[in-house]
């Protein structure tokens, strides 16, 4: 199944995001960076506690939010940042040149890393509808796997959200049902993280302990 509808409806809606706001937490969608860095947070979990040299793939970089992040923290990782929204991979690139960072508009670019790791990707569905909109999480987490050697992370909006803040152009998933999908497709080292203080879930798939 082709999923490239949704792919260009995302890519446009980001980079209208990216445009109007730049290089900043709204430009991504989210509200403010302490709320980005939380969930930065819970889906670095995916890395081992000693983590030394590693290879991490970030599914939809937006302009490199992570990176900065992780730079300071981790020492020798080489890291790729994939988004298909031209114009964040374009802000991405002028603002971090450094020699452990790749920039990358496709997925064909991209080699086998360590670890894959998605922020805030499977939120937006605009219009599409739910049903279809959960097939193509489902076909992206496939492909972040497949991207994988060690391990992949994901977060998504939480079906647990206060119904009076809840928005229609978003999509609020079940976190048991792709607690369940990763545990029974993926790993038998599956982690639902659910206990931090935002209206959403991440999961840890660990192919190795």
């Amino acid at each position: 199944m082709s999923f490239n509808g949704i792919k260009e409806e995302v890519a446009k809606y980001y980079t209208e995001k990216v445009k109007t706001y730049g290089a900043t937490p709204k430009g991504v969608d989210w509200n403010g960076e302490e709320s980005q860095e939380l969930r930065f947070k819970q889906l670095l979990k995916i890395l081992p506690e000693d983590s030394h040299s590693f290879s991490l793939l970030d599914y939809g970089c937006g302009y490199g939010s992570m990176f900065e992040f992780m730079k300071n923290q981790y020492p020798g990782f080489q890291y790729t940042g994939l988004d298909i929204s031209q114009e964040m991979i374009d802000r991405a690139k002028n603002l971090y040149t450094d020699k452990n960072a790749t920039w990358v508009s496709s997925e064909k670019e991209c080699g086998k890393a360590d670890y894959v790791v998605a922020s805030g990707i499977f939120n937006v569905k605009m219009q599409t509808d739910e049903a279809e909109w959960r097939n193509y999480i489902i076909d992206t987490l496939a492909k972040m796997d497949n991207l994988s050697s060690k391990g992949f992370s994901f977060n998504i909006l939480t079906s647990y959200s206060d119904k009076e803040y809840m928005k229609d152009y978003l999509y609020y998933a079940d976190p048991n049902f792709f607690f369940d999908h990763c545990k029974r497709n993926f790993s038998k080292y599956v982690a639902l993280l659910h206990d931090y203080p935002l209206y959403e879930f991440t999961i840890l798939v660990k192919k190795q302990i």
